[in-house]
């Protein structure tokens, strides 16, 4: 008899995925000869399901023993049985570059690689019956592993490193493209260097916005109070409140932008910053950008992938790139921290110009985030100061500020709102 046919297992999946094969194995009817690798970092769990005659088939071999490269380069068959909990692809699509033929799952993940069965076997989840039957084929049958080795034969052709090199080289040159490469104004450069320093706020929002209770004065006197030398008030879908803080910001010595946090259509939100008139809601995100700048505004993207709400997908994003003039790295709002982590390295991948904001919809979250920039006087010089700010961040409570907002809000009957927001007006008009 001739070598024994090697099925290789790589422990990648769900752990019950492991425990499916193993029962498989004893159902596996061949005189052939064959043998059984496993790899992985859990130790030979399961073992115990083996029959005393298939033990001896069987080795389970750690990451320390054999790298994922050893065992496939000896498998003929590679076998992959998550029930979709869990899927590992990038391991059957190295053992079908390594030359092993791929018994699987019939999850779309694996099929898509298989080919639609030209380039291995399937069975469907959970099912160690017929993933038994798929094994004995494979090691009784040489010539349809080979026909099977050979339907993949493309993808190990793509999967080439001459090919992968290629690939990732017009990969980079595409994402280079795309880059921001205005390096900015020398000469607005130097003139904001004479020029005091100021800690700015791009995002927040006053009672004009439907979900904020927090009026103009009040909104402007915590700004005051937090050492706030510049904000940007972007209501939801109005301009109302920012024009309102812009005609009595000089009573409070804060500089405003006035800005308007617009939802598109289905493509998340966008701020415009430095406007003049009320951009309306419902357009789409290329339509939305497009009416921003035509009051010359700056488009500033706000928590692009906060996927706890709207925001535009990566690929919407990347057709108004040229346009987007910053993007807000941080966002104490965020829920999931790793949503600003990756709004950083977009920012840094297409070298767009970073901005935070509290997103206050209350004034106490006002000085949860500093944006530290030189004093400026219009757009150009504001994106130009933005260039080289520093964003000063500090811990706030989410859960504190979001039960603050309710309580201001939805927890508080219309009248008796009015009633305080006279009080909380009247408190801070007379500190101006």
């Amino acid at each position: 008899p001739g070598a024994p046919v090697r099925i290789a297992f790589l422990d990648d999946e769900e752990r019950p995925a492991l425990r499916l094969f193993l029962r498989a194995l004893r159902g596996v009817a061949t005189e052939g000869p064959w043998e059984v690798v496993v790899r992985t970092a859990r130790g030979p769990a399961g073992v115990g399901a083996l029959r005393a005659d298939l033990r001896g088939r069987v080795r389970f071999v750690g990451p320390d023993e054999a790298s994922e490269a050893q065992v496939l380069a000896g498998a003929d068959v590679v076998c992959c049985a998550s029930d979709g909990a869990f899927p590992a692809p990038g391991g059957l699509l190295r053992g079908l570059v390594a030359g092993a033929v791929p018994v699987a799952t019939s999850l779309p993940v694996y099929e898509e690689l298989l080919g639609e069965g030209a380039a291995g076997l399937t069975f469907h989840p959970r099912d160690d019956v017929t993933l038994a039957a798929q094994l004995s084929r494979l090691v009784d049958d040489a010539a349809l592993r080979d026909r099977l080795r050979d339907g993949a034969a493309p993808t190990r052709e793509q999967a080439a490193w001459r090919r992968v090199a290629d690939d990732c080289e017009a990969l980079y040159e595409g994402l280079d493209a795309r880059r921001h490469t205005d390096p900015g104004d020398e000469l607005v450069r130097r003139r904001l260097a004479a020029r005091p320093l100021l800690d700015c706020d791009l995002h927040m929002h006053t009672d004009h916005s439907h979900d904020c209770a927090t009026p103009v004065e009040v909104l402007l006197a915590a700004a005051r109070d937090q050492g706030l030398g510049a904000i940007a008030v972007t209501d939801h879908n109005e301009i109302s409140g920012a024009l309102e803080a812009a005609g009595k910001a000089a009573d409070y010595g804060v500089k405003v932008i006035v800005g308007e946090e617009v939802k598109t259509a289905d493509q998340g939100e966008v701020i415009g910053l430095f406007l003049r008139e009320k951009i309306p809601r419902g357009m789409t995100l290329a339509q939305t950008v497009a009416a921003i700048k035509a009051q010359g505004g700056l488009v500033y993207v706000p928590h692009p992938f906060d996927r706890m709400h709207s925001v535009p997908d990566y690929e919407h994003l990347l057709n108004v790139l040229e346009d987007i003039d910053a993007i807000e790295i941080y966002n104490p709002r965020v829920a999931i921290g790793s949503f600003n982590e990756e709004a950083e390295r977009f920012a840094a991948k297409y070298r767009i110009v970073a901005g935070a904001g509290s997103d206050s919809h209350v004034a106490q979250g006002l000085g949860s985030v500093r944006v530290r920039l030189r004093d400026f006087d219009g757009p150009q010089e504001f994106l130009e100061a933005l260039r080289a700010a520093e964003i000063h961040t500090k811990p706030a409570s989410l859960l504190y500020v979001q039960a603050l907002k309710f309580l201001e809000t939805r927890a508080t009957p219309s009248g008796a709102r009015a009633a305080r927001r006279a009080r909380r007006v009247a408190r801070a008009t007379r500190k101006s």
